[in-house]
């Protein structure tokens, strides 16, 4: 996968994008990340890239030039890209859209700063506007971030166990179960007896039905839309009786 970030502020990324997971998936060609600074591609000498907006307002607007012209110099050699604004407007961003967006060969992120956009970049140039939560940020360099990394984590070779995120919180619809480790006795605080069984069925069990005690008890709102089978529908009612 090739990912370009079309920035103002590209010092931001240097410490995320070269450590860990990120910086490990790079090194095994897996990805590669590109962070440009859209200022280069403004067409005044000051390489002005703001602009007062139309019928007054406070703030400043980004200019639809440099951006247009950023991403047709990334683009062209890839008609495919996918171009993604960073935008508290956009679609607010899920598990689902990074598994979507991990089949993608190219990606385009523009992060935006000021006041926001000229609106012709949206209507004519994004494929998605996408927003990492009900909130505002000083600009789209944080968002362009979390997307790099729930995307490039989810890419052929780049996790040490390819089923660990099969297993994560949001990739099956609920909440991760939860996990122990060794001891398995930490000062009188004891691991589950069926984990320490050896009996793969039950374990298994088990934690379909802890991951489904979670996220009713923390996020019931993500049952609303999940298709329980038979069995979980009666573990749900057991979990509802214990909360009267």
């Amino acid at each position: 996968m090739k990912i370009d970030i079309l920035t103002l502020f590209p010092n931001m990324f240097t410490g995320v994008f070269s450590e860990s997971i990120l910086k490990k998936a790079q090194e095994k060609k897996a990805v590669s990340i590109n962070v440009i600074n859209f200022r280069e591609f403004a067409d005044n000498k000051h390489q002005t890239v703001d602009d007062y907006p139309y019928g007054g307002g406070a703030g400043m607007v980004l200019k639809p030039q440099p951006i247009f012209d950023a991403v047709a110099h990334l683009a062209k050699h890839a008609n495919n890209a996918r171009i993604i604004l960073l935008c508290p407007q956009g679609e607010r961003y899920t598990q689902k859209k990074a598994e979507e967006l991990a089949k993608e060969s190219h990606l385009i992120l523009i992060c935006g700063h000021y006041e926001g956009y000229d609106e012709r970049i949206r209507e004519h140039l994004v494929t998605d506007e996408i927003s990492i939560g009900d909130y505002v940020l000083t600009g789209g360099e944080l968002g362009a971030m979390v997307i790099v990394d729930s995307v490039v984590r989810l890419l052929p070779g780049v996790l040490g166990n390819e089923t660990s995120s099969v297993h994560d919180s949001f990739s099956s619809g609920l909440l991760e179960h939860p996990q122990y480790t060794r001891p398995a006795d930490f000062r009188g605080l004891k691991v589950p007896d069926v984990l320490l069984s050896g009996n793969h069925r039950l374990i298994e069990e088990w934690r379909q039905k802890e991951s489904l005690r979670r996220t009713f008890l923390r996020r019931p709102d993500l049952l609303e839309q999940y298709e329980l089978t038979e069995q979980q529908k009666k573990w749900l009612e057991e979990f509802q009786k214990n909360e009267r």
